[in-house]
């Protein structure tokens, strides 16, 4: 990209030095490498990333360029898209806590003329599963986009079709329903949805940074930036006014939302019931779910559990992921709607910040040389099976060793092997997950087990696809 250079000259700046210092300096680093070398390979021109540990706020940081004239700071508020739903559907559970309407309310009850209003509720509006036509399932901006909106002519526009299945049979995304939902919360509170999130949830946390995204298309606050195809990284055309409404008008930092995600971790603020409501994934009519709850998913991510959600704006993506058994979280946020940055710097903040954290076990280390040894054993055909179990041996007998050794040699050697995570104890052996990297082949997955201590012997080495 003919741009990364200056992006890498330009300075990563943090809220406070002090946040850092919760993180190694090895973290740190790796941190710092992993972020400028992501931007730099995909393009994306700047990154706002927080890190919450133990319900503790660790980093708040940015890297790159927010616009044309204007570098990276973390006091910047990025548009979150639809990371803003969780807050309307919070909006919604607050206002069934003031007694003003209820979640098993049909939309009817609030606004006519929608298709299917009398048997769709707000709870289905809020969960995917009204079968309102999604407005918004494109990638790109297209005409509508671009023309000024108001809730009521993207439902005229919207949900007034023919739904596309029967309210409660399916989960589908629909942004449609969040507008209607939006509209509705503003009707029973008498006030603009964004005032009342104010006055019930950004005030009292102190999250002073958040913004109507469509004010934020200004010199002073980060723009968004696309591509087309492998072309030129290009400054993204702001939508219409209003087009995203209650379904991703929200721009802030990352430092705010980690606010929201550690009120969360702690069920402050909101009553604990509301927290559980929005986190509980709804149920089908066939009592099957996708795991999506109201704005937020339920799900784990190995052995974490993850309460999180994406978002994307004409040229930003976001994730913020919330890890609530430890009390951890990662945010992160881009000024492009491109590549795979997101999910690449989510997961390595993951696996630095978080999976470091995890304590290790005495005396057991990564045991990468033997695992590069008995790789090139395996694939030569000449292995030590002193080095193997009784189990292990009988694993490998000649059809096994066969294929491995078929199927690996062309391959060539190893870029290099890492492993993913400090080793683990399961069935009275040690479990290490390793990644193995080739020149011209994906990834490939390595799982061990083995005896204890340094020469240990190997109970399980299996290849398989990453």
């Amino acid at each position: 990209m003919r741009h990364a250079s200056a992006l890498l000259a330009l300075t990563a700046l943090t809220a406070a030095p002090a946040l850092a210092q919760s993180l190694t300096a090895e973290q740190a680093s790796k941190v710092d490498q992993l972020v400028t070398k992501t931007l730099a390979d995909t393009g994306v021109p700047a990154a706002e990333i927080a890190i919450v540990r133990d319900g503790k706020l660790v980093l708040s940081k940015a890297y790159g360029k927010a616009n044309e004239g204007l570098p990276a700071r973390p006091d910047q508020p990025y548009q979150i898209a639809s990371n803003s739903k969780q807050f309307t559907a919070m909006a919604l559970l607050l206002l069934e806590d003031e007694g003003k309407l209820s979640l098993d309310d049909h939309v009817s009850k609030y606004i006519p003329g929608i298709t299917e209003g009398d048997r769709i509720t707000l709870r289905q509006l809020l969960s995917h599963t009204s079968g309102l036509q999604d407005f918004w399932p494109q990638d790109y901006s297209f005409i509508d986009m671009e023309t000024p909106a108001t809730p009521q002519r993207i439902i005229d526009k919207w949900a007034k079709k023919p739904l596309d299945f029967e309210p409660g049979a399916r989960w589908q995304y629909s942004n449609t329903g969040y507008v209607v939902a939006g509209l509705i919360a503003e009707k029973v509170s008498g006030e603009p949805l964004l005032s009342y999130l104010n006055r019930k949830i950004f005030k009292p946390l102190g999250m002073t940074s958040v913004k109507d995204l469509d004010d934020t298309y200004a010199p002073g606050f980060p723009a968004g930036y696309h591509r087309f195809a492998l072309g030129p990284v290009r400054v993204a055309p702001a939508a219409g006014r209003g087009w995203l409404y209650a379904a991703g008008e929200l721009s802030m930092t990352a430092e705010d939302l980690a606010k929201w995600d550690i009120a969360r971790m702690n069920r402050n603020l909101i009553p604990a019931s509301d927290w559980v409501e929005q986190e509980t994934p709804v149920l089908r009519n066939d009592g099957r779910t996708t795991g999506y709850g109201l704005g937020v998913i339920n799900h784990y991510d190995g052995e974490r559990h993850v309460i999180d959600h994406g978002g994307e704006a004409v040229g930003f993506l976001t994730q913020n992921s919330v890890y609530p058994d430890t009390k951890d979280a990662i945010i992160v946020f881009t000024n492009a709607d491109y590549s795979g940055a997101i999910g690449t710097l989510t997961e390595g903040l993951r696996k630095i910040v978080l999976d470091s954290a995890e304590p290790a076990l005495s005396g057991e280390g990564d045991r990468l040389e033997d695992v590069r040894a008995t790789y090139a054993a395996l694939v030569g055909g000449n292995i030590d099976r002193s080095k193997f179990t009784d189990n292990l041996n009988y694993y490998f007998n000649a059809t096994t060793l066969g294929d491995y050794r078929s199927s690996l040699a062309p391959l060539g050697a190893p870029t290099s092997i890492e492993m993913r995570r400090v080793p683990r104890l399961r069935g009275g052996f040690v479990n290490r997950n390793y990644t193995i990297h080739y020149a011209n082949h994906p990834d490939l997955t390595l799982v061990t087990y083995a005896e204890g201590g340094a020469n240990g012997r190997w109970e399980q080495f299996m290849i398989m696809p990453e």
